[in-house]
């Protein structure tokens, strides 16, 4: 989980300090609201072809902590 966890970054300069995906412009909770509304992991890597599946993993357990 830890591993997962250090895909998640705060940046100042990126999305008003929310937390990131791996310093990119996607924030964890645009991931969790994707989710929410039922999208699966595979249309979401379809639609943000730069995220990875433990980008997805890591903004749960973000959520989770």
């Amino acid at each position: 989980m830890k591993n997962l966890l250090e895909r998640i970054t705060l940046e100042e300069s990126k999305c008003g300090g929310r937390p990131c995906i791996r310093g990119k412009r996607i924030r964890v909770c645009d991931i969790l609201e994707l989710l929410g509304s039922g999208a699966s992991y595979k249309e979401i890597l379809e639609d943000y072809p730069f995220l990875e599946r433990d980008d997805i993993n890591a903004s749960l357990c973000r959520a989770t902590n």
